[in-house]
């Protein structure tokens, strides 16, 4: 079953069950994968990787707005952004966990030669093409960083 099927799928059984956080985040998400079908044009199919980059950016703006929300002390408005991302966050691939960040850095680090801090922008770059987004940027920037020094 595509992902895109899984989601009409739970968006159904959660407009059944009423649960209101998550049949208006399914709703905002499949809002946004009709956006990028229009896009595209109805000839092109929605691949797995494209519902997944739709995902991380609805995650990213969700964190965004949820450190707004605290800056400005609404914390309950925070709170729900949060709740969101829990509710997007099954979609995607399961991440890698930090000990397999780890030996992707040393390996990808092996294969490029880099041992210096000036070489950060090409051991990540080779870090991200063989993670293929199963980890999160910032987490591998901040391996790859101590990694270096």
């Amino acid at each position: 079953m595509s992902l895109t099927n899984e989601i009409t799928k739970d968006l159904t059984q959660a407009m059944k069950e009423r649960t209101e956080p998550k049949l208006s985040t399914l709703r905002m998400l499949k809002a946004e994968l009709q956006k990028l079908q229009a896009d595209k044009g109805k000839a092109v199919e929605i691949t797995d990787d494209d519902v997944y980059a739709v995902i991380k950016k609805l995650i990213k703006q969700r964190k965004d707005a949820a450190e707004q929300y605290k800056a400005g002390g609404a914390n309950d408005r925070a709170e729900a952004e949060l709740a969101e991302i829990k509710i997007l966050e099954p979609y995607l691939p399961k991440q890698l966990s930090d000990e397999e960040i780890d030996s992707l850095i040393a390996e990808a680090a092996k294969e490029i030669n880099a041992t210096s801090p000036k070489d950060m922008g090409k051991l990540m770059k080779a870090v991200m093409a063989k993670a293929k987004g199963l980890a999160d940027g910032s987490r591998v920037k901040e391996k790859v960083s101590a990694f270096l020094n």
